[in-house]
């Protein structure tokens, strides 16, 4: 399953498309697998990689929204608990239970937060991960003995989802491809095709060999996240911004700052916004910020406030506070939320809206990783209604995402290859050099690279270290010594030269300095 089969279907395909996608983050590969499984001839365009923005940068949450709920917005929080819980049935080799605690350190906070999260548990209903529960401060640091005990009061256990976004993008590409659906990395719209102004298809190029494309299609959706804009102007430049974008940073640190299994959710910081510090891959992730934006980056760079902000927070509610030192790596990423009166970012809604232009373009705005499906079953349903398309009922409520199998044990290095750990093992049986790490402080193999260039799309080293493993995240460092490596392993599998492999590293030299803290 990789870019090249993809590009035979395409340039095969002779006819009308019934869906051409814009955009391969979490929105757009939802509605692809959404619209292949209906049965729709489906093609999807990325012009990057998939999840290369706002999709591989989130806080590795699959959750309902604590903080949703104390603003009032009901429905968003019933709709991503019930999309949390169905998430769970479809991939458990990438969605697990994550316990969270709330530390208490104001009389009031443990019935205050208590009451709420059993409220939270209500509205999960069936498809709850566990019920809240409050804690003695013996019990709080038994889970979390990394806590600053001065002034703690106990403190409130409550369940939510966590996951990897990146593998999951990854596997709602092979999702859509083994519904039929035509996937393609790298490939930019550039244009639209019109007749009588109503859009009839679009021009693509191919960004890897230059090739251009012209693709008819019954109905085009635009999911491009915090691209949305730019692809709007580009069928009617008159159009109004729709798209207030928003920077999250987060930081990495390694696993000592927050020993255990539990997480730690602060509900209130100087800005207004949750913190979060949860236990991932081995380390800790801490974040987020809520910074306004003007200018949208396909890589966007953490400020050093933000690091700073994230920094003091942690050294609240930390014995040992954290400095710019002990950061294993910094990365940002950018929130596609929808326009509103609202005075501060951190109070923009995170629902999501689907619009249908003059011309025929549908666009899904914002939303949240948790609500992808919801939010490709509703853009879906919008685009087959435009386009005239036969009625057929949306399927994903119980459809299981590639390599969907139970797990229990998330600790080891593979676990989220799910059903296809056997394949990988099976390059390890036929070549067992495989086997070596691509790092010695990284958990990934040589076979996981092969895999990755063989059925998973990728054909950079910023792929395979960003997003097919999640190496830049985990160690920016170790990412940026694994690079010769990686790049000698691609190049072996696709017939690049020593040019090929100068100029990768040379790109992911630029790269990954933004993870690194000290250039912050």
């Amino acid at each position: 399953m990789n870019r090249t089969i993809h590009l035979e279907q395409l340039e095969q395909f002779n006819g009308v498309w019934d869906i051409v996608i814009i955009g391969g983050g979490a929105s757009g590969l939802g509605a692809a697998v959404d619209a292949a499984s209906r049965g729709y001839s489906t093609i999807l365009f990325e012009q990057y990689d998939f999840a290369k923005g706002t999709s591989s940068r989130s806080t590795k949450l699959v959750h309902g929204g604590v903080r949703y709920l104390q603003q009032g917005n009901i429905k968003l929080v019933m709709d991503a608990l019930r999309e949390r819980g169905l998430l769970k049935q479809n991939a458990p080799h990438l969605v697990k239970n994550q316990s969270f605690i709330v530390p208490n350190y104001k009389w009031w906070e443990g019935p205050y937060y208590g009451f709420g999260l059993k409220v939270y548990d209500w509205m999960s209903g069936s498809l709850g991960l566990g019920t809240s529960e409050w804690l003695s401060t013996e019990e709080v640091l038994k889970l979390a003995p990394t806590l600053d005990t001065e002034g703690l009061r106990g403190g409130v256990l409550y369940h939510d989802g966590q996951f990897d976004d990146a593998r999951l993008a990854v596997n709602l590409a092979q999702t859509a491809a083994g519904a039929g659906a035509t996937i393609l990395n790298y490939c930019s719209v550039t244009g639209f095709l019109k007749t009588n102004d109503h859009i009839v298809g679009v021009q693509v190029k191919d960004q890897l060999s230059g090739k251009e494309y012209e693709v008819q299609a019954k109905v085009v959706i635009n999911a491009t996240g915090v691209f949305s804009d730019a692809v709007q102007h580009m069928d009617d430049p008159s159009r109004p911004a729709s798209i207030s974008p928003s920077q999250g940073i987060h930081l990495v640190l390694d696993k000592s700052f927050l020993p255990g299994e539990a997480a730690i959710m602060i509900p209130h910081t100087d800005d207004g916004r949750v913190l979060f510090a949860v236990p991932w891959h081995n380390k800790i992730i801490v974040g987020t910020t809520d910074t306004p934006v003007d200018h949208i980056s396909p890589e966007p760079v953490a400020l050093k406030e933000e690091v700073d902000f994230i920094l003091h927070h942690a050294a609240r509610y930390l014995t040992k506070d954290p400095t710019r030192t002990d950061i294993k790596s910094v990365f940002a990423g950018l929130r596609p939320l929808v326009k509103s009166s609202a005075k501060k970012t951190a109070e923009i809604s995170r629902d999501h809206q689907v619009t249908v232009s003059a011309s025929g373009l549908v666009s899904i705005l914002g939303g949240k990783w948790t609500t992808y499906r919801k939010m490709a079953e509703d853009t879906v349903n919008t685009a087959a209604v435009n386009a005239q398309l036969p009625y057929r009922e949306c399927v994903t409520a119980s459809l299981n995402i590639h390599g969907a199998q139970p797990t229990t044990n998330f600790n080891t290095d593979d676990y989220y290859y799910g059903t296809d750990i056997s394949g990988i093992d099976k390059l390890v049986e036929s070549d067992p050099s495989l086997t070596e790490l691509i790092h010695p402080a990284l958990p990934y193999t040589k076979a996981m690279v092969v895999w990755g260039v063989k059925e998973e799309w990728a054909v950079t080293v910023e792929d395979i270290l960003s997003r097919r493993t999640r190496a830049i995240l985990l160690d920016a460092k170790a990412a940026l010594e694994a690079a010769p490596v990686v790049a000698a392993l691609i190049a072996d599998l696709t017939g690049k030269d020593e040019n090929w492999i100068k100029k990768e590293l040379e790109a992911f030299k630029k790269i990954v300095a933004n993870y690194l803290p000290e250039a912050i």
